[in-house]
């Protein structure tokens, strides 16, 4: 594998153990589904020790609670166990977007978030799932906003200038004041 920066790579799993006599691995997924591991079709695996290493997916199906991923050239539990540890990457030149309004969450944290007026609010540091929507966590020094990550509230995402634009509904501000 060609030399990759980290900042080329997105961290998106990591590999429990082997599975089976075929060379699959029992992962542990960070991302959304199994297709975001389809999508761009090859992961970057680093071991604990060693060298990063590329791999074309070959399958993927969700098992409990975790995936079995078969990937090209590992054919055996003895070369899967060579990975067991590892960090899954993907590069983040590979991935699509699925429409114009969808952002990766590495490309939202850090974002600066600022009223329509143009009073700065905080920086979003994390971001967690809910059932509906996802909640953006901005802070500045001790002061910590909850944003809920939906078009009524978020009007603008402006990524080359790292910024986020938003109309808070009444109360929302207040409510974060508590």
């Amino acid at each position: 594998m060609s030399q990759v920066s980290p900042e080329e790579l997105l961290l998106v799993g990591k590999v429990l153990r082997p599975h089976g006599l075929e060379g699959k691995l029992r992962i542990l997924s960070y991302a959304e589904s199994e297709k975001s591991f389809l999508r761009p079709g090859i992961v970057v695996l680093k071991p604990e020790r060693g060298e990063p290493r590329e791999f074309r997916v070959f399958s993927i199906k969700p098992h409990k609670n975790v995936l079995l991923v078969k990937l090209k050239g590992l054919d055996s539990p003895e070369e899967a166990e060579r990975y067991r540890g590892a960090d899954i990457f993907l590069r983040k030149s590979l991935l699509t977007r699925r429409g114009e309004d969808e952002f990766y969450w590495h490309e939202i944290i850090g974002l600066r978030v600022c009223l329509k007026s143009g009073e700065h609010l905080g920086t979003i540091r994390e971001i967690f799932q809910t059932g509906s929507n996802d909640i953006y966590v901005v802070r500045e020094g001790e002061k910590e906003i909850l944003i809920p990550a939906i078009s009524d509230v978020v009007r603008e995402i402006d990524l080359a200038s790292k910024k986020m634009i938003i109309e808070p509904m009444e109360g929302l501000l207040e409510i974060n004041e508590v």
